[in-house]
């Protein structure tokens, strides 16, 4: 990142801590045009909010004018945030892929799609009187990440945009112009068609400023000292701060004519400006999370209870009420864990168990969260982590980027003499493909298997950082047999299953067969045995397998993973003991002959399928976050993933898994020759010989797919003569140009209104998780956030069906 100017070569130690102090908490501003979770349309007083304690996010709005009304816009889709303008507001889709406005001056709220795109993610939406501007996160190329769209009030492009070679970091529109703070020096630059623009440019002239807020005619910004300094015109006062000490605001929010701010210490709300009209008497005594300013008056949203005052000469005989919006969110769900500063209080039901609401950073920080940036998703595309912010410990980068720049050259050079000396690099390849057996029946545990053959190729989608700190616990001892493994003789297993026979084969797994039987005592079990060649590279092999499975989940305790029941180790004789799971491998309900004319099947419901995708995400996020060391699979794969009697899927077969360090840093570079099941190894892994956890996370996205398809990981084409095709390379290119609904499992059928989301939520994650490279793949935690959100939405009782161009609830 380019060195941001600054008036003097050095900077004293006390201007440097005060502007990593300033850094760290969040002065978040909201004017006539910023994203929200709270927005007002002055001309038809109108104030909208994104509804807490819902399944979805939806926007609820009140009317005042012509009769008080409520009126709920697309209640099963979600929104990240809102804006408003002079006669319409505009909102922006959970993982910023799309926005829609809405005019406010029509009766029935006319409805209109401006931007659908899923690369080029939108965030910080800005709406003006009649102008949408937004900062675009294209992860197709860098070159257009942190540029500016914008469009007029009728949807169409606007040729009033900043130069392509500006990047913003964060954006704000008044009446005919817009503001940004550029990222390579954070200076102010502003365009449009209003003169005034080019005056507050110039006001601002090389300041440092932190954010800014537009209103009206004015800008509002918190410079590097933590001042607030206000430019543009003041014929009403609403450049003149009342009182101006160092951090003493947290919020902002303009209008045409004044200036409203948020009291850091107490919550409580200054005005000034507007003629002496914007007299705040009726909300003193009252806090607020956030504020927004239309043209001629205010709104808050109150702490206490999450409802929405307003006040000012255009509310008139109602200022100081609370309206009747239930309660709205303080701040954006997201599908990411809020590892650095936390949960915001009640963060899972305001959000009503479907994402994050995360607190603020710093000392006496605002109260409100920041609207991070939607590079994925937790809804279509998948929320996922936020990008960091340019602006967050700005200081800190400056001091620390000479000493990372050397401690990283000599890094590199370090890695090429190991790679050169090792011959990692160069390293040959192996593609275990797990026994791969014929499937004898429907029941099976400890990896069953299919014919698989192919590879997967295909280039990178949209970009998503991922971010996971999550507490580690230890799951149980590490030792070999482990305290709840019991050892059974061989004898005892010949009986329990007629001494090995054809009849009780049920499958195979990593190393051996597998078989059905019952102990005498009752219990259901699977069987795994060992194959019994004499060769030593077999005997190996199985050895390596036994081991694996032996040691892992011996110590391994989840629903969601098959429970080791036992092991028998008698002369070459390998056995391992499981739990019975009655309804068999999901690879046998999708694929195998038996089942695929089943249009009744249990698992052919969406809400069905949805269940059994979060249950075995859950299981491998155990595996990567709560094991101690962590613990990579490496084979995930339909036949890995088992039903028991209630339908509950579990991970199976941990012959190939191995451990990672403790150390998160070592945890994400592991050279180790590759293994895994053509169809769903990961390509990087494959490619390069490095394993990481996003390795797991490509084989459940292609599971993903095969959930929505019903398709195989690799199966024969019928419209490209019989040629083997990846379903990734088949499925991932309708995704992305929205034609999901072209692919889906017609057994299964379209899906209902409230499920169309949720596959559609499925789908982008999926797209996620097969990326091409594993730092742009999401974690397991955004993942069982994703598919816990796309679960609850199947819930609703709305009934409709999915358009055949885009799996989608939008109209346009």
């Amino acid at each position: 990142m380019t060195k941001p100017h600054l008036s003097a070569t050095v900077l004293s130690v006390t201007t440097l801590s005060l502007l990593s102090f300033i850094l760290s908490s969040p002065f978040l501003t909201h004017a006539l045009g910023s994203g929200s979770t709270l927005a007002v349309i002055s001309a038809t007083s109108t104030v909208c909010g994104v509804a807490a304690s819902q399944p979805s996010q939806s926007i609820t709005c009140y009317r005042r004018t012509p009769i008080a009304e409520i009126i709920t816009v697309h209640p099963n889709v979600s929104f990240s945030a809102i804006s408003g303008g002079s006669t319409f507001f505009c909102g922006l889709r959970s993982g910023g892929y799309a926005f829609l406005c809405w005019d406010t001056s029509n009766f029935f709220f006319e409805t209109r799609r401006v931007y659908v795109n899923n690369t080029a993610l939108l965030q910080n939406l800005s709406v003006g009187d009649n102008q949408v501007c937004a900062i675009v996160n294209d992860t197709s190329s860098v070159n257009k990440t942190g540029t500016v769209m914008c469009w007029r009030g009728d949807g169409n492009a606007s040729r009033q945009s900043p130069s392509e070679g500006d990047k913003f970091k964060s954006i704000s529109s008044g009446s005919g112009f817009s503001c940004g703070i550029l990222i390579e020096n954070y200076r102010i630059k502003c365009w449009g068609n209003n003169a005034i623009a080019r005056e507050i440019e110039r006001g601002f002239a090389d300041m440092i400023i932190l954010n800014l807020e537009v209103g009206g005619l004015h800008a509002c910004g918190v410079n590097s000292s933590g001042v607030l300094v206000c430019k543009g015109d003041n014929s009403f006062g609403q450049l003149n701060v009342p009182s101006n000490n160092v951090l003493e605001y947290s919020q902002l929010a303009l209008g045409a004519t004044h200036s409203c701010a948020i009291r850091r210490n107490n919550g409580s709300v200054v005005c000034w400006g507007g003629g002496g009209e914007y007299n705040v008497t009726e909300i003193q005594g009252v806090f607020f999370e956030s504020i927004v300013s239309g043209s001629n008056f205010s709104c808050g949203l109150v702490s206490r209870d999450f409802s929405i005052m307003c006040w000012g000469p255009g509310w008139p005989n109602a200022s100081g009420t609370r309206l009747p919006l239930g309660e709205v969110l303080p701040g954006p769900c997201v599908h990411y864990s809020c590892s650095e500063c936390g949960l915001y209080p009640r963060s899972e039901k305001l959000c009503s168990g479907s994402g994050n609401i995360c607190k603020p950073c710093g000392p006496n920080a605002s109260i409100l969260t920041p609207l991070a940036p939607t590079s994925l998703p937790s809804a279509p595309p998948p929320s996922i982590a936020p990008k960091s912010s340019p602006s967050n410990k700005l200081t800190t980068g400056l001091l620390a980027f000479a000493i990372v720049g050397s401690v990283g050259g000599f890094a590199g050079i370090c890695t090429i003499i190991y790679c050169l000396w090792t011959g990692v690099c160069f390293g040959k390849k192996k593609v275990h493909n797990s026994v791969q057996p014929t499937i004898t029946s429907a029941v099976s545990i400890g990896g069953v298997t299919s014919n698989n053959s192919g590879l997967n190729s295909r280039s990178s989608t949209i970009r998503r950082q991922s971010s996971r700190v999550m507490r580690r616990q230890r799951s149980g001892t590490s030792s070999k047999h482990g305290d709840r493994a019991e050892e059974f003789s061989l004898a005892e297993l010949a009986a329990a299953t007629n001494n090995f026979s054809v009849e009780n084969k049920i499958g195979a797994g990593s190393f051996g067969v597998v078989y059905g039987g019952k102990l005498k005592d009752g219990r259901e079990v699977a069987i795994k045995r060992g194959e019994t060649g004499q060769k030593m590279k077999k005997f190996q092999e199985k050895e390596s397998a036994f081991e694996s499975e032996l040691a892992f989940l011996s110590r391994l305790h989840h629903k969601h993973l098959v429970r080791l029941v036992g092991y028998c180790e008698d002369g070459d004789e390998r056995l391992l003991v499981y739990d019975y799971m009655k309804n068999g491998a999901l690879y046998d309900h999708l694929h195998d002959k038996n089942n695929i004319e089943k249009s009744s099947s249990v698992i052919n419901s969406w809400k069905m399928r949805i269940k059994i995708a979060l249950d075995a995400a859950r299981g491998i996020e155990y595996l990567h976050n709560y094991a101690v060391p962590p613990i990579i699979h490496r084979d995930i794969k339909s036949s890995n993933i088992l039903l028991d009697a209630n339908w509950t899927a579990r991970v199976s077969d941990f012959g190939l898994s191995l451990m990672g360090p403790e150390s998160e840093q070592d945890y994400n570079y592991r050279p180790t020759k590759a293994a895994g099941t053509v169809g769903y190894i990961d390509p990087e892994y494959y490619g390069l010989n490095v394993l990481t956890a996003k390795s797991d996370v490509y084989g459940l996205g292609v599971v993903l797919l095969e959930l929505l398809t019903g398709k195989r990981a690799i199966f024969k084409g019928d419209d490209n003569g019989g040629t083997p095709t990846s379903i990734v390379d088949f499925a991932v290119p309708k995704i992305m140009v929205n034609e999901l609904g072209k692919i889906l499992d017609p057994r299964v059928g379209p899906p209902e209104l409230n499920e169309a989301e949720a596959v559609e939520l499925v789908g982008y994650t999926a797209m996620h998780c097969v990326n091409l490279e594993g730092k742009d793949r999401p974690t397991m935690t955004d993942i069982v956030a994703n598919l816990e959100r796309a679960l609850s939405l199947c819930d609703g009782s709305s009934h409709g069906s999915i358009s055949s161009g885009r799996v989608s609830i939008v109209a346009d």
